[in-house]
């Protein structure tokens, strides 16, 4: 088996209307077709064409140290564009023995999302 690269992450939330503007106005992502699966949840893509598909699930907490990570080409302007949008996030740091720099964001619904900048 060969795997490809990662077509989409499911994210729990707790409100999909009260998450989703973070990922369309702020992260760029652009809204996609779902079916109806009789529960309510938003197909999202990534201007890299990466998926993120958010699955409400009432009274979820999100999960302690749990994340995932989108690649960035300038972690520094990436996170200069969030602080505009008034989104906290802390500065880029080097990833031990790597050229590689990241920092972490939080979505709404409290997920933990790292922006990457490899080396």
């Amino acid at each position: 088996m060969e795997l490809g690269a990662v077509h989409h992450v499911s994210i729990n939330v707790a409100d999909v209307e009260a998450v989703a503007p973070f990922y369309t106005d702020v992260l760029g992502m652009k809204v996609l077709d779902r079916p109806d699966f009789g529960f309510a949840g938003r197909w999202l893509q990534s201007p890299g064409g990466g998926e993120v598909h958010l699955i409400e699930v009432p009274r979820w907490v999100p999960p302690a140290g749990q994340h995932w990570a989108f690649k960035v080409d300038d972690i520094d302007a990436a996170v200069a564009e969030l602080r505009a949008h008034g989104v906290e996030v802390g500065d880029p740091q080097r990833i031990p023995g790597t050229a590689a720099r990241q920092t972490f964001i939080h979505d709404p619904a409290g997920n933990m999302i790292e922006l990457n900048q490899p080396s």
